[in-house]
This record gives C-alpha cells, structure tokens and sequence, in this order.
C-alpha cells in the first residue's frame, strides 16, 4: 500500500502520499477532479514558478518578506525550474475549479515545503509563498505568461523558419510554369514561383499579426489579487514585479492599466486564439495545395513529388502518402477547435472573475506547441524537399485550353470561347486551333501563348 501523511489545512485533515511535495489542498483537488487524466502544460507551469519566484524577489525587496524567506523561495524555483522531474509535482487536472485556485495553491505548496526545508523554518504556502498575490491574478498572469514565452521562443521562430524555406524554395522553382487553378478547374497560367510567395506572403501577414499582439499579452493581471482592488498587497508591488519578471524573461512586462479588466475577462487570450486561428488556416492551405499537387502519381496532378516519409498502405505495396501536410491539416483543425472552445471560455468572466481559466490556458498554449512543431515539419520535410514534376507541368500547361485568354484582346470573347471549346472537344493544344480559326500567324501565336509571358501580366 501507498504510504502517507496527514496534512491540515482551513478544511481539516487529509492522507496525502508519503513523499509528495504538496499538501492538501492539492490533494483535494487530486480528489476532486478525476477527469481528464491531464495536467496543466508545463510551459504553464513554468510560468507559474516563474511568478512565484519575481513575487518573492518583489517582496523581498519591499520588506514585505525576510530575505531568508524571500531568498528560500526563489532557490526552490530555481530548483524546480532545473528538475527534469518537474510535472511529477504538478498532477492537478485541467478541468478544475475555474478559477485555477488548486494549481496555484499546488505551486505554493511544493514550494513551501522546499523553502521550508531550505530555510530551516517554516514558509507558509499561503503567508509567505503567496504573499500579496491571489489565484484570481496569478492564474491570469500566467496564461499571459507562458502564452508571450512560447510565442516568442516557439512559435515566432517557428513561422520565420517556414516563411524562409518558402522563399528559398520560391527562389530554386521560379523557372517553372504550371497551369493555375481556381474552383479546381484549369485557369491562367502561373510560375511555381508565384505559389510558394503566396503562401510566404500568409505566413509574413500572421508573423505580423501575431507581434502586434505581443504587448497585450506581455501587459499582466498582477497586483490586482482577488478582485481587481490590489488588497493585501503592496501598492508598488505590480511595478516591481513587472521589472523582476522581466529580468527573469528577457521579455518587457507590464502591470495592466485596469487590473479588474484583466481579471475579470480573457479578451487578450481570446486575440491570441483568433490569430493561432489564423494561422491555422493558413497552414491549412499551405497542406492541401501541397496534398493537391503531389496527388497521383498517375491519376492524380502529379505536379510535385513530396519526399517518401514510410509506407502510405497496410494492403497497398508501394503506396507513398503525404503524411506532413496531412498532419499539419489535423494541427489546423486542432487550433480552431481550440479557438472554440476558448472563445467560449472568454465569455465566462462574471463580474470580477473569469472562470475557465486552466481550459484556456491549455488549449492556448496546447495551439501554440502545435503550431510550432507543425510549422517547422512542413518546412522541412515537405517544402524544402519537394521536387518538381516538369514533364507533368508543361504536359498539361501546353494542353490548356485557358490559353486562350491571352486571346481575348485581339479575337474578342466569343471568338475566343469558341476555340477553346474546339480544344477541349477535340484534345488539340489551343495553338493549333487557333491557327485555323484565326489570321494569327504561328510566330505570333507562340508569343501570344507563351505560358511564361503569360504569368507576367498585363495586356
């Protein structure tokens, strides 16, 4: 049988496990929200500690804690930051109370308890490790938190490494013209070139999108506590937190203009979900084009050849799927679920408290590790490694009856429409058509047709 320990607290005792770090309110919420099996993401955690730790400094500093107490604490974050064994301290649910009070309180226990050994006196989880601070500022701020580290260490540099290889792809096929396409159906010519830009020209546009949110989400709910009023805190003590966290982060904080604002909504993780949204959606694109041009290899376009990752078949011998961009479409749908579910999360603020706090936090930040991963794979392993079917391209492009477009200035629309048809109906390339049925001669014909001219525009 599992060993264990009484622990106290305002509610009475409880068996806690032997060598756990954390004491009872922890244990209760263990108790009490067996649902999911899964715990808050660590990067949250972090954040978490991270908070606990400038708090203290901050305290220490307006003599609001002893530097013995103060110093305890922030060793045992530092500790805990180091320790590869970190989540196992960490197993309260994410579904919890909304408030995100049990994981706040589970951090200010396993500290407690290590300042405490550390100190050689006894640091109180609430009196000391919480000093000035509330679940109702702390758990925002560390949505804010985790949420501006990831998207400064992950995903920002996830998305300017795809936008790179995109560009250095862009530069490597620009010699290639392909038949364009619009409701799926053959359309004017374009260069491969011109493709692989546009899709850089998305992932510039959400890069961004996403900065020009940064400073919302680096602006942080603490000093607020419980409602918004700063009660039992220091009054400077939301200034020098913002400066001591800053220092720990290499990120600017600051204090929020309105604490209650913060506290009681979400709007800026909200924001930030429309924009992962967003660039779901571009990832999205991105995956199917690339699934659309290497379909096949025979009945599909065959456009492209993505690199063979494994067997695409348990039954089918030979058969090779797009398994990046097919991964990176499910990470889209993903994001945007999780958009959903956080868009209605921010609509739980009542009053002067929001109360889906940890579900935000998880989906947030569960969009940003998705994001980033899938970002770099398809950078990698799908558009940097491509190879482009030439063959195929200009197989199909020189068949195309759309050419005829370029037609439309000399011959008129209807005229034009007619040779197409005659193309199509008899599977003869538009130059020879048009030879017959116009006074056109074939020198002008190839200049007029040049697939490649034609992607340039104009009259």
């Amino acid at each position: 049988m599992t060993q264990t320990r009484i622990e106290r607290d305002s509610m009475g005792e409880l068996e806690v496990p032997a060598n756990a770090l954390y004491g009872a309110q922890t244990q209760r919420a263990v108790n009490n929200f067996p649902i999911s099996g899964r715990g808050m993401p660590e990067a949250f955690i972090r954040a978490l500690i991270l908070i606990k730790s400038a708090a203290a400094t901050s305290n220490r500093q307006l003599e609001c804690l002893t530097p013995a107490q103060a110093n305890a604490i922030v060793s045992v974050c530092s500790d805990l930051l180091a320790d590869d064994g970190l989540m196992t301290h960490f197993p309260v649910d994410i579904f919890q109370t909304g408030s995100g009070t049990s994981s706040n309180m589970n951090a200010n226990e396993v500290i407690a308890t290590l300042a405490s050994a550390k100190a050689g006196e006894t640091i109180g989880a609430n009196d000391h490790v919480n000093f000035g601070q509330s679940s109702n500022d702390v758990i925002p701020s560390a949505i804010h938190v985790s949420a501006a580290l990831t998207l400064n260490d992950r995903l920002l540099p996830a998305l300017r490494h795809l936008q790179d290889a995109i560009e250095t792809k862009a530069d490597a096929v620009m010699q290639y013209c392909k038949t364009g396409r619009t409701h799926l159906m053959d359309a004017m010519p374009v260069r491969m070139d011109q493709t692989l830009r546009a899709w850089g020209a998305q992932v510039t546009q959400n890069i961004h999108q996403l900065e020009a949110l940064q400073p919302a989400i680096q602006t942080l709910a603490q000093g607020g506590t419980a409602v918004g009023t700063g009660i039992n805190a220091h009054p400077d003590f939301a200034r020098v937190f913002n400066g001591n966290l800053s220092n720990l982060t290499n990120l600017t904080f600051t204090p929020a203009v309105n604490f209650f604002a913060l506290i009681g909504s979400q709007d800026t993780a909200v924001a930030l979900s429309g924009q992962l949204k967003a660039t779901a959606t571009t990832v999205m694109k991105i995956a199917n084009d690339l699934r659309w041009m290497n379909s096949g290899p025979l009945a599909g376009l065959g456009e492209i050849a993505l690199e063979a990752l494994q067997p695409g078949s348990s039954i089918m011998p030979g058969k090779v799927n797009p398994v990046i961009p097919e991964a990176a479409a499910m990470v889209a749908a993903q994001v945007i679920g999780n958009d959903a579910a956080i868009t209605i999360g921010g609509q739980s603020g009542n009053f002067e408290l929001n109360v889906m706090l940890p579900m935000i936090a998880s989906n947030l930040l569960e969009s940003i590790e998705l994001l980033s991963n899938s970002s770099r794979l398809l950078a990698d392993r799908a558009i940097t490694t491509f190879t482009v079917n030439d063959d195929k391209l200009t197989e199909a492009l020189h068949q195309n009856p759309i050419l005829v477009t370029a037609l439309n200035p000399i011959i008129g629309y209807l005229k034009a429409a007619e040779i197409a048809k005659q193309a199509y109906r008899e599977k003869r390339a538009i130059i020879d058509v048009a030879e017959e049925q116009t006074d056109l001669s074939r020198e002008e014909l190839k200049r007029l047709l040049d697939p490649a001219k034609l992607t340039e525009g104009g009259l």
